[in-house]
């Protein structure tokens, strides 16, 4: 039953009444309808919320027509009558406080009973609406007048009786009994469930941010918490804590609060805060409360710490015959452990074991370990990540690392053992070089904690570590650096050490893996030039190795380098990948050549070809294993929407990727593109990578993947150009143009030359600008990149404008705009049409009324789009140059209440955080006249604030829709 079922049964309930404040009447139920008594009875756990749902019952406008009575049953027999109408309940009226309401009903100084106070109550007061709270404490003779209630409830009448169903007396019967409840009464039951995984991630995010909750976290805390509302917030809570405390004790305050902000929440993060006080008096409270003999069936359930069927709970908590049968019934009914799923039981909340065994005396807690262990060792296949966890936990440390050689390297449970392994001292080395190889093999592709980096790094360092494993072990730990952590130089330095040491060590094929990683062109830190020369020593050390997986690793190479270059050869190479190879690690490498193959089409323009690779990469990375390699084609897929005009919900896409992956980069940087669109600067600020000005000119351009990079790196300038930061927009040109021409790879200009070219003319650098130019079209000579090639015509027609050649740059930007639609690139297109548009106006005659009318077009095409920002830019554009022939007659049209055209254009861009000076320079006004505008906005939509304002324009782009016409606060038409 969903929240808003049962509040318009309750709403049809209560509607013959409160016809005096207009509540009554139109809500389209009838009258007989309307008398149709209701009872909701709402079950769930502590903590499930059922205080939370009864409070917004209170809240609603049906409920505050009525009469209405509000109590709750208390452990220690007192009924406390709360104050429905505050936020909070207030148990200051009580009966045994003598409320008003009840006090004449008792002689002066005698206690009332909770059943004499209800029953005193319920006859003064007559409500139409009562809400019972904490059923499950309330006393015989309660129940018994309730019963009676509901047999021949008044009409109108609906009830609301909360209860936890696991303290019920009689299971099943929150009454007491059964009722003989009437024909013409509506009974409902609503048992209040956890909290799935997109309910957690709203929890989190509130409380914590939600880019700083990533998808492996919240999956965690889902999992710790059990879904339960109340100690999710308890968790959050002390992770947000535990965060604040870490962070007051690191670095300068220059960069703490950055630091805080992106820092995003791991599973390790859950693992460490702890158990919150509320659940942990819970559940030991309730552990106390069962006899003595019975509490080891809950002992076994703490130390296996996953649900457990009857007999395995029996055999670790030494329960013989009966014993273990006649505990665990013990236990269920005291609601220590419930039955998860069918013949397995454990505890409600997982977390609530950790509490438990903390408690647990250390050689009671050793002794069910070891009979733990010695349980699974007999299952078939043996589960080694548990026995090794129970032998761990029972002190012999022999048996848990002779244990941890068995484990694999997939399960999640498995790498926190190897590496709690590697963490123990006095390791021989041959046996830390083995768990150093398990935990390692395959790091990249699957499941790390942040402390595998840590101590992979550890041991790559022991001088007694063999060479050989030495090597293989550098090479995974380069490749986790390089490309899961973004840390690209120091995993390039892992990555050439590696090389060579396996080189040394005759293991070709695995040098062949390090040497193709350094060939690829995406990351940062190496130009073109020598990533070819990686790309030669790997084929050579491939073919050496005779190995099939390091021969399709450097064709995946191959066909990357060729296809970010923009080289024709690199689409025969890709369908010779083996998508039918028949080991596990040759589709793994065809899936990542597939990917980024993908990524190099989707940069160049070629967007449908692109489309079917990232389709079959996807779906063969998903098919190996290499759940890296997904979010990587996931990523790919969000930038091509971007350039694709599929804006709707690109937003929440991207910032579900970011809450996966917190270094998605590509994601972030749409994020930005989507924000500047909209005008919303300061997000795209905040979204933009961020260099470390410790390593010098270039560090913002080392912070991301290479293609990524470059388009952040013409959103910036575009940035500081809206800003009016001329001279800090030329020298952000200038870096860049500098960092990619060092690069060389030229295709990947295709998001950042026009913007070069703009800042450099904006500064009255011409030379500059044609220098960038030419070095451009020199670049592309010969390269099949049609995006790069449509943004060199916008090139030269910025640098035509500069130079007053408005026909010819008005030609460019036809022809620019014309290979834009052939791609399709339709926000691009939009700008080109804007430009040209432009230079028509100046041009004056038959072009400028033609020019008039395709401009207007493009301003619905990017008020669709949801480029408020360019839209009203654009809008500006064609009021300052419009033909005086279609200008408005003289004379201040009437708008009286309603907003004008211009206030609301003024509204719009000011609810994005732009200043006053920021929308004056996009519309062509002065500061003082925005000024006058947003104060009159302001005052016919009744707001106090810019923040007022910001929120009516979401609120109004919500219910028009994202695009939201000539604007999203609904003013009134142009004359």
């Amino acid at each position: 039953m969903y929240e808003r079922t049962w509040e318009r049964r309750l709403a049809s309930a209560l509607s013959g009444t409160g016809t005096d404040t207009g509540t009554g009447n139109g809500t389209g139920a009838g009258s007989g309808a309307g008398q149709e008594p209701v009872l909701v009875l709402v079950e769930g756990d502590a903590g499930m919320g059922k205080s939370r749902l009864v409070h917004q019952l209170l809240e609603s406008p049906p409920a505050r027509a009525v009469a209405r009575l509000v109590v709750t049953f208390q452990s220690s027999g007192r009924l406390v009558v709360a104050d429905p109408l505050g936020p909070e309940p207030r148990a200051t009226a009580t009966a045994t406080d003598n409320p008003a309401r009840v006090q004449d009903a008792a002689p002066l100084g005698v206690r009332l009973t909770a059943y004499q106070a209800l029953d005193a109550l319920l006859a003064s007061a007559r409500p139409a609406l009562l809400v019972a709270e904490d059923l499950h404490h309330a006393d015989d003779d309660s129940l018994a007048l309730l019963r009676r209630l509901l047999r021949e409830p008044p009409a109108p009448f609906a009830a609301v009786l909360t209860y936890r169903p696991e303290q019920l007396p009689r299971p099943g019967l929150p009454l007491g009994r059964a009722v003989d409840y009437p024909a013409r009464l509506s009974v409902v039951r609503w048992r209040l469930e956890p909290l799935d995984e997109h309910g957690v991630r709203c929890v989190a995010g509130e409380l914590l941010g939600a880019r700083r909750c990533p998808q492996e976290f919240v999956a965690r805390l889902r999992q710790r918490s059990g879904g339960v509302p109340q100690v999710l917030v308890d968790l959050a809570r002390m992770l947000r804590d535990a965060a604040d405390d870490r962070n007051s004790r690191s670095g300068s305050h220059h960069h703490r609060d950055r630091d805080v902000q992106d820092r995003g929440f791991t599973a390790r993060d859950v693992d460490e805060v702890g158990v919150p006080v509320r659940l942990a008096e819970l559940v030991l409270e309730r552990t106390a409360a069962l006899p003595e003999p019975y509490r080891p069936i809950v002992w076994a359930a703490a130390v296996l710490d996953e649900p457990a069927g009857a007999q395995d709970l029996a055999a670790v908590a030494g329960c013989q015959g009966d014993e273990g049968r006649t505990a665990l019934i013990a236990a269920l009914a005291g609601s220590v452990l419930r039955e998860t799923s069918e013949g397995r039981y454990g505890f409600a909340v997982p977390l609530a074991a950790a509490a438990l065994y903390a408690e647990l005396p250390g050689p009671v807690r050793e002794r069910l370990h070891h009979r733990a262990a010695a349980m699974l060792a007999a299952r078939e296949p043996v589960p080694w990540a548990r026995i090794a966890r129970h032998w761990r936990g029972g002190g012999r440390t022999e048996d848990w690392l002779r244990a941890a050689e068995h484990l694999g390297r997939d399960d999640e449970a498995a790498v926190a053992l190897l590496e709690e392994a590697l963490d123990t001292g006095g390791l021989p080395a041959d046996k830390r070089g083995r768990l150093a190889l398990t935990l390692a093999r395959g790091a990249v592709l699957g499941r790390r904690s942040e402390g595998t980096t840590r101590i992979l790094r550890g041991v790559v360092e022991d001088p007694a570590l063999p060479a050989a494993d030495r090597g293989e072990i550098r090479l995974e730990l380069g490749l986790l650096l390089h490309n899961r952590k973004r840390r690209f130089e120091e995993g390039r330095t892992e990555l050439r050490r590696a090389a060579h040491e396996l080189a040394e060590a005759e293991r070709p094929a695995l040098a062949a893996r390090a040497m193709a990683a350094l060939a690829n062109p995406f990351f940062p830190g190496a130009s073109l030039a020598e990533n070819v020369t990686w790309l030669e020593r790997a084929e050579t050390a491939a073919e050496e190795s005779g190995d099939r997986a390091a021969r399709t690793a450097t064709a995946a190479c191959r066909a990357t380098v060729l296809m970010n270059t923009g080289d024709l050869d690199a689409w025969r190479l890709v369908a010779r990948l083996p998508r039918d190879s028949p080991d596990r690690a040759g589709r793994q490498q065809v899936a990542r050549g597939l990917c980024n193959t993908a990524n190099g089409a989707v940069y160049l323009g070629h967007y449908r070809r692109a489309d079917e690779l990232l389709t079959e990469g996807i779906e063969l990375a998903a098919r190996s294993g290499a759940p890296f390699l997904e979010r990587v084609g996931r990523g790919t897929a969000l930038f091509r929407d971007w350039l694709t005009g599929r804006w709707e919900g690109l937003a929440e896409r991207c910032t579900g990727l970011v809450a996966e992956d917190g270094s998605a980069s590509d994601a972030r940087v749409v994020l930005a593109l989507l924000a500047l669109a909209k005008g919303d600067w300061e997000a795209v600020r905040e979204w933009l990578p961020r260099g470390d000005h410790v390593r010098g000119t270039y560090g913002v351009y080392e912070s991301c993947e290479a293609p990524v990079a470059a388009t952040a790196a013409g959103a910036r300038i575009r940035l500081l150009l809206a800003r009016q930061n001329v001279d800090s927009a030329a020298e952000a040109a200038t870096s860049a143009w500098a960092w990619l021409a060092g690069k060389g790879v030229w295709v990947w200009g295709a998001e950042l030359a026009p913007w070069v070219v703009l800042a450099h003319t904006g500064a009255g650098q011409r030379e500059s600008a044609r220098r960038v130019v030419a070095e451009f079209a020199a670049g592309l000579t010969g390269r099949d990149a049609p995006s790069a090639s449509a943004a060199l015509l916008w090139c030269r027609a910025v640098l035509a404008e500069a130079d007053g050649e408005l026909a010819e740059a008005r030609a460019c930007f036809q022809r620019a705009g014309e290979a834009y639609a052939g791609l399709p690139h339709p926000y691009a297109r939009a700008l080109m049409a804007e430009g040209a548009g432009r230079c028509a106006l100046l041009l004056g005659g038959d072009v400028a009324d033609a020019a008039v009318e395709d401009l207007t077009h493009r301003v619905a095409e990017l008020t669709d789009l949801g480029a408020v920002w360019d839209a009203a830019r654009v809008r500006a554009t064609l009021r300052a140059c419009r033909p005086a022939a279609g200008r408005r007659s003289p004379g201040r049209p009437a708008y009286a209440e309603r907003m004008s055209p211009r206030e609301g254009e003024v509204a719009e861009l000011a609810a994005t955080g732009l200043t006053n000076r920021e929308i004056a320079a996009t519309l062509y006004l002065s500061p003082r006249t925005v000024e006058q505008h947003v104060a009159r906005a302001m005052r016919k939509l009744g707001i106090a604030s810019r923040q007022g304002l910001a929120k009516e324009v979401s609120r109004g782009r919500a219910t028009r829709g994202e695009g939201g016409g000539d604007g999203a606060l609904g003013h009134a038409p142009p004359p």
